[in-house]
């Protein structure tokens, strides 16, 4: 399985609006890896039909994600939660959807899937006019399940008072935007080959890990390797890198790892 890291950012972005702090400057450098879009990743691997894509999360930099990394095909979205930073780009899966002359299998635990029949009322009508809307496939998360030859493990955990789904396939799991891992989650996460975690800023905040506090999670699930993700602008990649311990770094936009 081949992850591909479309964004390593958090909810701003990184430059953020209006900022001219150094990281914010350096980050509009050429490869510079403080450039960071909305968090996402692309996992592809091959089943028996073939080659398939499916995302985690659809920010509002979900268009120039596609772009950039040219991705030709997607076959389904699997969502974290509802926030805007990881659902918001959902409107142009329709490409997809004219591509594939059918609907998107999306998943997702109940709360967002109100959540995008709300926000994307028009994709649920009879008729919309002009008709250029996705076709989405909605399925609620209640437990593991198969997707094109993998199965998927869902594992609760705590961003703030929002419950956010981490995602475990076979030896690798997803888990951004938490500040609590429970302890039935701290068990599903065991045994990894390699985690990805959300570390959002070197001080501490009420609805994500810090660097510090990532770094003691991480050190406690021991798997082979960690990740960090969700980054503000207070972490500069190059410096919070050589700080963390063996097994830990940062990761950045366009890393890809083979698994």
């Amino acid at each position: 399985m081949r992850i591909t890291f479309l964004g390593t950012g958090t909810s701003t972005g990184v430059p953020v609006i209006a900022c001219e702090c150094d990281v914010c400057r350096s980050s509009r450098l050429p490869g510079s890896k403080n450039r960071r879009l909305r968090v996402s990743a692309l996992l592809s691997w091959e089943d028996e039909e073939g080659a398939k894509n499916v995302i985690i999360d659809t920010g509002p930099d979900f268009r120039q994600q596609m772009v950039r990394y040219r991705v030709q095909r997607l076959d389904a979205v699997l969502y974290t939660h509802y926030h805007a930073d990881h659902l918001h780009g959902l409107d142009d899966i329709r490409i997809f959807c004219f591509r594939k002359r059918g609907p998107m299998p999306v998943y997702a635990g109940d709360e967002t899937l109100k959540r995008i029949r709300v926000v994307y009322d028009y994709m649920f009508r009879k008729k919309t006019e002009g008709g250029a809307v996705a076709s989405l496939d909605l399925n609620e998360i209640n437990g593991k399940f198969e997707l094109f030859g993998k199965t998927i493990e869902p594992i609760d955990v705590w961003h703030g008072s929002t419950r956010v789904i981490c995602y475990r396939i076979g030896d690798f799991a997803f888990c951004t935007d938490c500040s609590r891992l429970p302890p039935e989650a701290k068990e599903r996460l065991t045994g990894l080959d390699t985690l990805v975690l959300g570390a959002l800023r070197p001080k501490p905040h009420s609805t994500h890990m810090s660097i510090e506090e990532a770094t003691a999670a991480a050190q406690e699930l021991n798997p082979r390797q960690t990740y960090f993700v969700h980054m503000a602008h207070e972490v500069d990649h190059e410096t919070v890198n050589a700080t963390l311990p063996d097994g830990i770094q940062l990761a950045y936009d366009g890393l890809t790892l083979e698994l």
